[in-house]
């Protein structure tokens, strides 16, 4: 117990009152001494950046941000897109140029193979293309990771302007339109 005697009513206790035996700090910097050798934090070094390489590629990383379920819909548009042209997008009436199928691809495999994709779609001024991720019905209980994760890259892709869940005719939920930015001198939509 404390010899200091407490006022009954609370709300007078002074901030000096509370910090009378608190000494003050002689210097600036922390002491954090030397707990690991050289050696130890090189070691510890090479294998963050391991850690690293393997997680993320492109820039684009193997852990979902966000798990999206089988069925969830998914809707990207980057600022300044209009309205009409992600309606028509969403209907299916901008006809898809070129697909890629995604299925049975590894995390690796789907990424380097999407990035790919759409660089090629970049290059070759196509407008929408189709993505089929799939819904990972086939694991019982598992959610889509590579639908969650193509939702994730198409956000940081260059060139990507929006995307969104496909008609059932495309592959619905398990397939995307992917709107790519025009380069500059194109004619608009069909």
């Amino acid at each position: 117990m404390s010899d200091h005697k407490l006022p009954a009513d609370d709300s007078v206790i002074s901030f000096e009152n509370l910090m009378q035996d608190v000494s003050r700090h002689q210097h600036d910097r922390a002491d954090i001494g030397r707990a690991a050798s050289d050696q130890q934090s090189l070691d510890y070094k090479r294998a963050a950046a391991t850690r690293e390489t393997r997680q993320v590629i492109d820039g684009l990383s193997s852990e979902a941000a966000e798990i999206v379920e089988s069925s969830d819909e998914l809707l990207f548009a980057a600022p300044g897109i209009q309205i009409g042209l992600m309606k028509r997008l969403r209907k299916g009436h901008i006809p898809w140029e070129q697909g890629l199928d995604l299925h049975g691809m590894t995390v690796d495999e789907a990424r380097e193979e999407l990035c790919r994709f759409i660089h090629d779609g970049l290059r070759q001024q196509a407008r929408v293309l189709l993505v089929v991720h799939g819904k990972a019905y086939s694991q019982a209980g598992s959610h889509p990771i590579l639908k969650s994760l193509v939702n994730d890259w198409l956000r940081q892709l260059h060139g990507v302007m929006a995307f969104c869940s496909a008609q059932p005719r495309d592959g619905g939920t398990g397939a995307l339109y992917v709107l790519l930015k025009r380069r500059s001198g194109k004619s608009g939509l069909p």
